[in-house]
């Protein structure tokens, strides 16, 4: 297929407003893709492409785009695919000025609405609502299949390509051989929030209450003697954490999916606080040096697969015994099954108390849920957070001057795709938190005015705030009051942050009223 064919279906989603319409068009264009193209076709239009980064800046990209456009087009996807293979595989001396090489080579080749889609592609700014959801959709209206079904099959493969590629060329039979496969880590199930206790044990009756610890999400795979770690993102992290490796070679499995929490821990067994423990996952790592400073603990609570038993359908209650009989208690949560608000209560104090962040509330007869954010799991904490996006920042003045301090914030738009923002903050943040989001951010510029610059959509800041407002002022309808910044969340994607969904609920829990309508 010609990237211009891609490059139209691109713009038209982006102008079509309504969700089915959105599916209808990807999927129109997926029924007509070789089926080589469609995983490369599918990573293009979702602003993934399989090389992930090429390694290429702006400023990279504003010189590779002074080549002249051609007024023909004859790009092929596969063409440009192979072109990012080789530019993503250069390294050493002198790659940067090749990489741009090869790369202005590939614009002068393409037309000069090619040229915008493959810069936007190239810097992560494809941005026209074709999110993972949406395609997951278009790929099973394609292929004929039920939605659950293709669904079900992303979350267990966590590569929407290779399950769009299954689903279109081998259908059903395609997708019924996708299931857990050691090392290739699945999405990590996650959670909603309740305000209390009592909020959760409304609704989810008798369940287990785990402490919710402020550490490092993990999911950990071993056969034998190999044991891999993969962080919340699926990054593989092996190397950062190697007796997090040691102490799960240990245990009698053969094989095993482990889902669960690292972090670093005071002498007396009190965490350290979220920044101290991914202190562990930086770029530069003095691994050996800092385990012997700064020693991570694991805490497993889930167990997804053993010894060639897929778990994942099976309930909660019995992935617990399972769990309990592959692993020590000192390696397992903090934990108690109750049905008594009393009981939890005191769980929860003494979960604070310890200084956790707040407790899990778990339904015991739930599934895994790869990659859902349901009901079955709720986050109890003492007050409001969020975990937003940052989509600007504008500059300080006064003690701030020369930093960026006010953001902006959005909330990712389920519906429509992208981000819809709530409000601003320069609250919370300390002269360490200015400097490194000011470094942070301006690596992400996508464009500026006077006093603010707008950037891509990739960090995600947890936000603690009184309550949510109707606001005029912002495309949601909605504002958050009194937002601070309680931390960068550098483990979590933006596909990961809080929707305008969960805030227009929580305004509707609040006031008793229907939030005012959406962008």
């Amino acid at each position: 297929m010609r990237l211009l064919e891609l490059v139209h279906a691109s713009r038209a989603v982006a102008a079509t407003s309504g969700r089915r319409a959105k599916v209808e068009r990807l999927a129109a264009l997926l029924a007509r893709l070789a089926p080589d193209e469609i995983a490369v076709a599918v990573g293009f239009l979702t602003g993934s492409p399989r090389q992930g980064r090429l390694g290429v800046g702006p400023a990279a990209v504003r010189e590779a785009m002074a080549a002249a456009a051609t007024p023909q087009p004859s790009l092929e996807i596969l063409e440009v695919d192979r072109a990012f293979g080789r530019i993503a595989g250069l390294s050493g001396a002198g790659s940067t000025g090749e990489r741009v090489r090869q790369l202005t080579e590939t614009l002068s080749r393409a037309t000069s609405e090619e040229q915008r889609f493959l810069a936007g592609l190239v810097l992560g700014e494809v941005r026209h609502g074709a999110l993972e959801g949406l395609m997951a959709e278009a790929v099973a209206r394609a292929g004929g299949l039920a939605p659950a079904t293709v669904r079900r099959a992303v979350m267990l493969t966590g590569d929407l390509g290779g399950m769009a590629r299954a689903a279109l060329v081998e259908g059903e039979a395609g997708l019924a051989g996708l299931g857990i496969e050691l090392f290739r880590p699945l999405q990590p199930m996650l959670a909603q929030t309740a305000d209390d206790v009592g909020g959760a044990l409304g609704r989810l009756g008798e369940a287990a209450f785990e402490a919710k610890l402020d550490g490092a999400r993990v999911q950990i795979h071993k056969a034998g003697s190999d044991v891999r770690v993969f962080s919340r993102r699926l990054n593989d992290v092996t190397a950062a954490v190697p007796e997090i490796v040691e102490a799960v070679a240990a245990l009698p499995a053969r094989e095993a999916v482990f889902d669960g929490e690292v972090i670093a821990l005071r002498p007396d067994g009190s965490p350290h606080p979220f920044q101290v423990t991914m202190r562990r996952f930086g770029r530069r790592l003095d691994v050996e040096g800092l385990r012997a400073s700064l020693p991570l603990t694991p805490f497993l609570f889930d167990v997804l697969h053993l010894d060639g038993a897929a778990l994942l359908d099976a309930p909660l209650a019995e992935r617990w015994d399972a769990l309990a009989g592959a692993a020590p208690p000192g390696l397992l949560v903090p934990r108690q099954v109750t049905g008594s608000v009393v009981a939890a209560e005191a769980f929860f104090a003494a979960a604070l108390g310890f200084g956790h962040e707040g407790v899990m509330a778990k339904a015991l007869d739930a599934p895994y849920e790869a990659g859902g954010r349901g009901f079955a799991w709720l986050k109890v904490k003492p007050a409001h957070t969020l975990d937003l996006v940052v989509l600007a920042a504008e500059w300080g003045h006064g003690r701030r001057r020369g930093w960026l301090s006010n953001l902006h914030l959005g909330a990712r738009d389920e519906e429509r795709g992208g981000f819809v923002m709530l409000g601003k903050t320069f609250k919370g943040m300390t002269d360490a938190t200015l400097a490194w989001q000011t470094a942070e951010l301006t690596k992400r510029e996508i464009a500026r005015d006077e006093w603010t610059i707008y950037v891509r959509p990739e960090l995600v800041v947890e936000v603690a705030f009184n309550d949510v407002q109707a606001s005029p002022h912002y495309p949601g309808g909605l504002a958050l009051r009194f937002a601070r910044v309680k931390r960068y969340r550098p483990d979590k994607s933006a596909e990961q942050a809080d929707t305008l969904g969960a805030i227009r609920a929580i305004y509707r829990k609040a006031t008793g009223q229907e939030p005012p309508p959406g962008p």
